[in-house]
């Protein structure tokens, strides 16, 4: 019988425990939670045989399993705040073994840095399996000008000549590593029990990736990044249910003499809405507002609608089992904190991109545009994509 094929491991460190952040590694970032991140990239990058977290966290747990990754549990005295990650790569490693694995090269991945280039990640694998590196690490190019305070706080220049400021193509470029992902030989680990030995590389990646989460801000951070940079992906639901006033509305209002109350609205989501009626899906309007001009919109979209509710969420269960849609398979869109007790039962819970904190961070999905300026369009667009 041929002796097993050594294998290029993924290991993902994901515990329970986080200080700043709680939950850090389930938090979502583009609607997927970290841990869940950073599995699909290391599943996307060609050369890596097998994907393994290691963790001490049920949930944590289920999420990875459920992504395809392998799951190694992790004792209790390796998953504390003083843990490093080096004594849970190691006892992965000896965790393989026992299962008959023979783990030739290992690829370490931070799963609190959502962006890992899965292209960057391949490429490092390769440098280390073509006997070019013993151990390669993620890291930005940077032409800044660094600086220290010596023991009197006077500012002191560390990579450049304070009395020359050459021009930036004149410059040689420093590297600033991201703390992304680290890949090298099993064995030289092993022996050093550390990520950097023997034929050091570096694996260049865009700046916009090295975000690195370790507070709040830079979650929020994060979240706006996956908006921007990431490709929206398809919304696979049977229903969807929206607020009106700034989801369908721009959240302004002009009010006559009379008391009368009039809004803004995109004709874009009117197009979408007929769209979305036209392809059989349902759309249900959901208001707290007891407002004329609701009804009005409603009708002239040819959807149904509830408003003047003070419970969302038990209105919006009682229309799901009378329509026999599943909650999971639910979309629904909102803007403020009134939206938050419907977004918390429905598989799919949006946020248009100006919405309140609490709602972005309640958010499964964060779309690109803002209330009455084509947000019910762009959700529409995805769900059809579907």
């Amino acid at each position: 019988m041929d002796e097993q094929r050594p294998l290029t491991v993924a290991i993902i460190p994901a515990r329970g425990g986080s200080k700043q952040v709680p939950r850090k590694n389930l938090q979502p970032v583009g609607g997927v939670p970290l841990v869940e991140r950073a599995v699909r990239t290391a599943t996307a990058a060609s050369g890596i045989d097998l994907v393994v977290v290691s963790t001490d966290d049920d949930e944590i747990a289920t999420v990875a399993a459920a992504a395809g990754a392998r799951v190694i549990r992790r004792p209790a005295e390796l998953a504390g705040d003083t843990a490093t990650s080096e004594s849970a790569i190691l006892h992965a490693l000896d965790e393989l073994e026992a299962q008959g694995e023979r783990v030739e090269i290992v690829a370490f991945l931070q799963a609190t840095s959502p962006f890992i280039p899965s292209d960057a990640l391949a490429t490092a694998v390769d440098e280390v399996r073509a006997d070019r590196a013993d151990s390669v690490f993620s890291a930005q190019e940077t032409y800044g000008f660094l600086w220290r305070e010596d023991a009197d706080g006077s500012a002191v220049a560390i990579n450049h000549d304070a009395a020359h400021r050459p021009r930036r193509q004149d410059r040689e470029p420093h590297h600033l590593e991201t703390g992304a992902f680290y890949v090298f030989r099993a064995d030289g680990f092993r022996e050093s029990r550390h990520r950097f030995f023997g034929r050091i590389r570096i694996a260049a990646v865009p700046e916009w990736t090295a975000i690195e989460i370790d507070d709040a801000d830079q979650l929020s951070v994060a979240r706006v990044l996956a908006t921007l940079h990431e490709a929206p992906q398809p919304i696979p639901v049977r229903a969807v249910v929206t607020d009106f006033d700034g989801v369908h509305t721009d959240d302004t209002a002009i009010i006559d003499a009379d008391g009368g109350e009039r809004v803004r609205v995109s004709r874009e989501d009117g197009m979408g809405v007929a769209l979305l009626r036209r392809a059989g899906v349902p759309l249900l309007i959901l208001s707290t507002e007891v407002n004329p001009v609701v009804r009005a919109r409603a009708d002239k979209l040819r959807v149904p609608v509830l408003h003047g509710l003070d419970d969302k969420e038990t209105a919006l269960r009682d229309w799901a089992q009378e329509n026999d849609v599943p909650l999971a398979e639910i979309a629904y869109l909102g803007n403020d904190v009134n939206d938050l007790s419907a977004m918390r039962i429905v598989g799919w819970p949006v946020a248009v991109a100006n919405a309140h904190p609490l709602v972005i961070e309640a958010a499964r999905v964060v779309l690109r545009r803002r209330g009455g300026e084509g947000a019910v369009r762009e959700l529409i667009e995805r769900v059809l994509s579907s």
